[in-house]
């Protein structure tokens, strides 16, 4: 019996197909679900800061924070440097508009905060450094491979 695939026939060990043989059409497809996700992970994030949204405390108290609690020396502008970078590079990561200016402008912001968890140890429950990192990896290699096939990059003809 042969295995017909849309990509090439990939065969491994014992002439079995390969997952790249099997599933190689769906590359691009599991690639815009993870840049769909990221940024739509990232933008409640943004919201809460900038809007007060889903149990933020917008932008004038989390401003306070990031002075006092943060040592910003203008705390206000620091939150709305982070809170537009996770809700409007976010959008832009969801929907692959300019999609490595906005993937580097999410890593270099959670660089940024994940040095205010350091302190914290590794693990995210303990609010520690796992979690910013995780998700600048996350961002960074979409700044490498860019929107891919499902972006609105590709639409416009965008290929920075």
């Amino acid at each position: 019996m042969t295995i017909q695939t849309s990509v090439k026939d990939i065969r491994g060990p014992f002439g079995l197909p390969t997952l790249e043989g099997i599933l190689g059409d769906y590359n691009e497809v599991g690639t815009t679900l993870a840049r769909v996700a990221a940024g739509l992970f990232l933008m409640p994030h943004g919201a809460q800061k900038l809007f007060g949204l889903f149990g933020g405390y917008g932008l004038e108290a989390t401003g306070q924070f990031f002075a006092n609690q943060l040592g910003f020396s203008n705390g206000y502008l620091a939150a709305m440097g982070a809170g537009s970078v996770e809700f409007f590079a976010g959008l832009a990561l969801t929907l692959g508009l300019f999609t490595r200016s906005a993937a580097i402008a999410i890593t270099v912001m959670l660089l940024v905060a994940s040095q205010f968890h350091i302190a914290n140890g590794f693990f995210w429950t303990d609010n520690g450094w796992e979690y910013p990192i995780l998700w600048a990896v996350v961002a960074f290699s979409f700044a490498l491979r860019g929107g891919g096939h499902y972006s609105v990059d590709r639409i416009l003809g965008i290929k920075y």
